[in-house]
């Protein structure tokens, strides 16, 4: 018999150990799914949140009070036999004791139906401000010498997941939106983001491509095992910081081994990301073919993302600089047909991109067009000629009817233009 008990948030109570949450992880405040619930700060929050119900594991914590859960039953039988209507604050049903296999028989219900910009925006903010927190709490544990819960970890990507392939480029433009200081946890949402949108891009199944995302978001695991003045260092490291460094990707993938993660694909993401194609990476020094399709996905998301965000020794590169430097490491350490297929997923001019056109206006790319990769849809904001702000307004470079074009990318930092990020995130 098991000792996994489904229960009404109502008959919580201190002491019970919660084994998981009947809802999405974005239903409840919490980033992991089991714990023996100590505090009533906890208990409360459960409470308030979306959550109605929850699995708990009697042979780890208290049971339910089976006298007070009879006499509530008999008292909405009693409700039930007058003329009076029942309580409303009787509980809504009785225990229901339950194998575990009652727990996974409900798989969790994915929704991948194509969204609109706008739409999905508002969805992916949620999601990464609840990945965020998340990620930052396992990694803090991990930090601690705890194992990571793995199945937060895979709730967390799938959110992510379903999220891209309902709008590819709505969480991606989000996750780049990152401090110095959440670098870490929002490097690893952004990569995990990034990974799901390239294998889609590369024609794989819904299986490996959902692989790839989990193991983008575990791929900087071992960096909780680097110690946080050298992974927030302001300036550049020693040779025996770097060597420090180099360790991660042994270290992280030893940690999800020890959390019993097997995910092959996964596994192979975080200990080979930093591989490059002529043998110059770490810690294998693999080369060529040596090097799996995932590991090379995995190289490519990896630069790119830390490339475009602030670090605390520089200042990320715009978007569309990015691509075009990173397309000057395609051959020696990038994957040809890989990168192209990256670009191809984010556009020559990817969200957030900056461009002067031949009118003079400067117009941020607010998303893809399907019909060009060298058109997109963008929105003017500034003119060159007047130096001064736009009414914002959208421009489908890619319609037929459209007479501008673009002259080039341009950096941000030298126009006055304080608040670009809300501008293309905005509707109009």
């Amino acid at each position: 018999m098991s000792t996994l008990k489904k229960i009404p948030v109502a008959q919580l109570r201190l002491g019970m150990h919660v084994h998981k949450f009947a809802g999405s992880w974005l239903d409840h405040p919490f980033w992991r799914n089991r714990f023996t619930l100590e505090s009533a700060a906890d208990l409360q929050s459960i409470r308030a949140s979306a959550i109605r119900e929850v699995w708990i594991d009697v042979g780890k914590g208290s049971d339910v009070d089976e006298a007070a859960v009879s006499r509530a039953a008999s008292a909405m039988s009693v409700s039930a036999q007058g003329p009076a209507q029942a309580r409303t604050d009787a509980p809504a049903q009785a225990l229901a004791p339950a194998f575990a296999s009652e727990a996974a028989a409900a798989p969790r219900r994915s929704d991948t139906r194509p969204a609109g910009r706008i739409e999905e925006l508002e969805r992916a903010a949620t999601i990464v401000k609840h990945a965020k927190t998340a990620v930052s709490q396992m990694f803090n544990e991990a930090r601690m010498g705890r194992a990571i819960d793995q199945t937060v970890a895979k709730e967390v990507a799938e959110e992510i997941a379903d999220s891209v392939m309902r709008n590819g480029g709505a969480l991606i433009s989000l996750a780049r939106l990152k401090t110095a200081d959440d670098y870490t946890y929002m490097h690893s949402v952004a990569v995990c983001a990034l990974m799901v949108a390239l294998a889609r891009q590369l024609g794989l199944d819904e299986a490996q491509t959902r692989q790839a995302g989990f193991g983008g978001l575990l791929h900087d695991l071992g960096k909780m095992d680097v110690a946080a003045e050298i992974l927030n260092k302001p300036g550049k490291l020693s040779a025996a910081e770097f060597e420090l460094v180099k360790r991660h990707p042994r270290s992280g993938h030893r940690r999800m081994v020890e959390a019993g993660i097997a995910d092959q694909v996964a596994l192979d993401v975080c200990l080979h990301h930093h591989e490059r194609i002529d043998g110059a990476g770490y810690p294998d020094g693999l080369r060529g073919e040596q090097l799996s399709l995932f590991a090379r996905m995995g190289a490519v998301c990896d630069i790119y993302d830390a490339v475009t965000s602030n670090r605390p020794y520089k200042a990320g590169w715009n978007p569309a600089e990015s691509i075009q430097r990173m397309a000057e490491w395609v051959g020696p350490h990038l994957d040809k047909r890989v990168f192209q297929a990256f670009v191809r997923s984010l556009g020559i001019y990817p969200v957030g991109s900056l461009l002067l056109l031949a009118s003079g206006k400067l117009a941020v790319v607010v998303e893809q067009s399907a019909d060009s990769l060298l058109k997109p849809v963008v929105k003017t904001v500034y003119s060159v000629r007047h130096q001064e702000p736009l009414p914002p307004a959208r421009v489908d470079l890619s319609h037929r009817a459209c007479r501008e074009t673009i002259v080039g990318r341009e950096d941000p930092a030298k126009w006055p233009i304080p608040h670009l990020d809300e501008l293309w995130q905005s509707d109009l």
